[in-house]
């Protein structure tokens, strides 16, 4: 039995919903081990059709964990580099997935969180989400995430809001392609239906080699160790270890170049 996330199949699906309410569904080494284990025991061989990916409470994920990034705010360089490459292995089991993934977000989508939202196939979200690359407000970098991402909603967009931390809403969000439908809270469960039948008409073998084949044609190395020494040797730089301590300490951050 999972800790942070509810996990059931049907014939032709998997469903994986966050579930860790207390804290926005934050990530956490827990919550990413159980997340990256279920995407890793699906293989080419499977019969199921799709996955599926929701979350329960009030947001789809917050991002990072508070205790988590008080862990890592002491971490050396080679623990920072050990713990990134643990989330990057969990990004890489999502986007190397053999069948279709579909997500359904609602509420705060951050940091990582809009990590999965770019590593799924199709992404229905509520008009309530509130998207946010908020990482440079911490002192931090989207490092691990910035291949999927960028190859989801292009350079120009990522530019625009990596640098930026701009929190935009659902409408943004599908006029740059991070979600493909958004609708009302009162609609997205007809509507999460109806997209999830889309994706099991389809013959399951050509689906698959219609996945593999995308892959080939994407030239990015997303599990490149640059990523992974990124956000490492950003983790103990002075800024984040400031904006680390300042979200900790719920207050402004002081930056060393103001």
């Amino acid at each position: 039995m999972m800790k942070y996330i509810e996990v059931k199949q049907t014939a032709k699906y998997l469903d994986i919903i966050l579930n860790r309410i207390d804290k926005h569904n934050a990530f956490d080494e827990v919550m990413i081990e159980e997340i990256t284990s279920v995407f890793e025991t699906i293989t080419t061989e499977t019969t199921l059709h799709l996955v599926r990916i929701s979350a329960h409470g009030k947001s789809f994920c917050a991002g990072a964990d508070l205790n988590w990034m008080k862990k890592m705010k002491s971490y050396t360089f080679e623990e920072n580099k050990k713990d990134s490459s643990l989330l990057q292995r969990m990004f890489c089991a999502i986007d190397n997935c053999p069948i279709p993934v579909i997500a359904k977000v609602h509420g705060s989508v951050l940091g990582g969180g809009t990590g999965i939202v770019a590593c799924a196939d199709y992404v229905l979200a509520s008009s309530d989400s509130q998207f946010a690359f908020s990482e440079v407000k911490l002192g931090l970098i989207p490092a691990i995430i910035s291949p999927f991402v960028a190859s989801k909603i292009g350079v120009s967009h990522a530019r625009a809001l990596f640098l930026s931390g701009e929190v935009f809403d659902a409408s943004k969000a599908h006029a740059i392609g991070l979600v493909h439908d958004y609708c009302g809270l009162e609609e997205i469960d007809s509507s999460w239906e109806k997209a999830t039948q889309k994706y099991l008409v389809g013959s399951l073998d050509a689906v698959k080699n219609a996945k593999k084949l995308l892959k080939n044609v994407l030239v990015q190395e997303k599990a490149s160790d640059y990523f992974v020494e990124m956000i490492s040797a950003q983790r103990i730089s002075e800024e984040a270890q400031e904006g680390m301590l300042a979200l900790l300490e719920k207050r402004k951050p002081i930056w060393s170049h103001k």
